[in-house]
């Protein structure tokens, strides 16, 4: 790839403000139906030096006009190529669906790196639904008991028609998503959990380890699914920790 058409793809699938000359780089991915504007209240938490990019998909905010993905693969692919041009450190954080995306991307990137997955079972053990099958009606309301959304936002029914098509492809790619076994990642990986998320017990999370030999930690947050919302202060610390890790 050109250095032109690399800048165009890292400009197409990353936003983010950061120093000319990052010390390291966080790099977020978004949950179902989320965008990159999710992780930017995380740039007042992040240290000085320390760089954020949150990843677009396709079909929300800035991309609404673009079809959103039908495969993780056609997320995975030019993501990875997007990274390719950022030195070392670099932190993956994936939520939810965001972890199974960032950890396709971290099976390509081809060197160690770490790999930090949120509110999602270890790949082996992820469970079998058919969310994107249901009503509109059961969908948002599976949206909403899962914390996602704020009341005040969740009642507007012009949001509910413009997020069900995004939300229902997103399940749709997710749970149709097949995990085939490959050789573990040489980088560590860290599992991160609410502890009352429905989505993932402990023990599921902890299937995580068998994906890496560099490595894994486990940690539990006070809260549900979206724990890291009200924590946000303490994830972002804790991630900032291991982009400086040495």
């Amino acid at each position: 790839m050109t250095a032109h058409a690399a800048a165009a793809t890292h400009a197409n699938w990353l936003r983010g403000l950061e120093d000319p000359a990052p010390r390291g780089r966080l790099v977020c991915f978004p949950h179902a139906g989320g965008s990159a504007a999710f992780f930017h209240p995380w740039r007042r938490h992040l240290p000085e030096g320390l760089g954020l990019l949150a990843v677009q998909y396709p079909g929300r905010a800035d991309r609404i006009r673009e079809p959103c993905a039908t495969d993780v693969a056609q997320l995975a692919v030019p993501i990875t190529r997007a990274l390719d041009m950022l030195p070392d450190p670099l932190v993956l954080f994936g939520h939810s669906m965001g972890a199974t995306i960032a950890h396709e991307v971290a099976r390509r990137i081809g060197r160690p790196i770490t790999l930090a997955v949120s509110g999602r079972p270890g790949p082996a053990r992820a469970r079998r639904t058919a969310w994107h099958r249901t009503d509109d009606a059961t969908l948002w309301d599976r949206v909403r008991e899962l914390g996602g959304l704020p009341t005040e936002i969740a009642d507007l029914a012009e949001l509910r028609d413009l997020m069900l098509p995004i939300l229902r492809a997103d399940y749709r790619l997710s749970e149709r998503h097949s995990y085939l076994p490959t050789p573990p990642l040489p980088g560590r990986v860290v599992a991160m959990i609410g502890d009352r998320d429905p989505e993932v017990t402990a023990a599921e999370a902890r299937e995580w380890e068998s994906s890496t030999t560099g490595g894994f930690d486990q940690r539990t947050y006070e809260g549900d699914h979206f724990y890291l919302v009200p924590h946000r202060d303490t994830v972002v610390r804790d991630l900032a920790a291991l982009v400086l890790a040495p």
